[in-house]
């Protein structure tokens, strides 16, 4: 018996539904089955991903940038980076540039 492609296409559908809630159960069950295996062990996300830094993970070192303004006063420095501190904030900053 030959099915119409409109029938054919509904059963596609239904088919990917299904497909989708079969995926999420086995998905599911094997979170659970991890968690179970964590808690065991005392596992951490460096145990299991190692060289790959976790979500809430140590923050990547970062690249010093060379100091661009300086305070003649007190000496401290800025990048120019970020939001200007107190003793630059709304001034011409040509007198702070370091050379």
């Amino acid at each position: 018996m030959t099915s119409s492609y409109k029938e054919l296409l509904a059963q596609r559908d239904a088919l990917e539904q299904a497909i989708a809630q079969a995926r999420q159960n086995e998905i599911s069950s094997a979170v659970t089955k991890v968690r179970e295996l964590v808690a065991e062990y005392g596992l951490t996300a460096q145990d299991i991903f190692p060289g790959r830094a976790s979500k809430s993970g140590a923050p990547k070192a970062a690249s010093k940038v060379a100091a661009k303004y300086r305070d003649p006063a007190t000496g401290q420095t800025w990048t120019g980076r970020g939001k200007a501190p107190k003793w630059i904030e709304g001034k011409d900053r040509t007198p702070f540039v370091i050379a």
